[in-house]
């Protein structure tokens, strides 16, 4: 996960990640642009908090156990913070929306995009990376949202779920054509159907949450 931000003049050095992480929650009037490759990319692809589970990488070489952090909505559950989690490749209508919105408001916001990572070991390479993040989206591996606090004030709910509430790919497919999950069954058979299935529920539950936020 890399993280890159500007306060509408000037661009944040990566060594400045651990002050936007502050800023986030400050009220400062500042935008934040997550790239979620799920693991450390710039260090070598080691495990982290948003790496989902099951997934294979360095410190996590059986496979992730605990579950990937949804930072978004820990950033929107501060209720000021403007959170858009977007996909480019799924739907660049809605990418371009939240740039636009978060760079008229008035406050810290927060935008957090899947990107595939060579730490992936997508079959097929890199070259493919676009289609990756549709089909991410269409499996409900991934969701696109915004959080809009302007929206609040008009009496309107806040939370807008972007992509679909009933994602009709293959969500197993989609994994395993990555070697980072594809490789948990070749190394440890014995735990990877239920750490397969484990991040398919966290996944699906991260779906109804949103859901449930879309509808109040």
């Amino acid at each position: 996960m890399s993280i890159f931000g500007t306060d509408k003049m000037n661009i944040r050095k990566k060594s400045d990640v651990k002050k936007d992480e502050t800023v986030v929650p400050s009220n400062e009037d500042v935008n934040v642009f997550v790239v979620d490759t799920e693991v450390y990319s710039n260090t070598g692809g080691q495990a982290s908090k948003s790496t989902p589970v099951g997934a294979v990488a360095k410190f996590a070489a059986s496979g992730k156990k605990t579950k990937k952090k949804d930072l978004g909505m820990m950033a929107a559950s501060y209720g000021y913070v403007y959170v858009a989690q977007v996909a480019m490749g799924a739907n660049m209508n809605q990418f371009i929306k939240a740039l636009k919105e978060a760079e008229a408001y008035h406050g810290p916001s927060l935008i957090i995009a899947y990107a595939p990572c060579i730490n992936h070991g997508i079959k097929g390479g890199m070259k493919g990376a676009q289609t990756r993040i549709k089909e991410a989206v269409e499996c409900g591996y991934w969701s696109c949202w915004r959080f809009n606090p302007e929206l609040k004030a008009q009496g309107k709910n806040p939370f807008i779920l972007d992509s679909t509430k009933e994602p009709k790919g293959d969500f197993r497919a989609f994994i395993m054509n990555e070697v980072r999950y594809a490789s948990l069954k070749k190394g440890f058979p014995e735990t990877a159907e239920a750490l397969y299935a484990k991040t398919e529920a966290d996944a699906k539950d991260r779906l109804a949450g949103y859901i449930k936020k879309a509808a109040e």
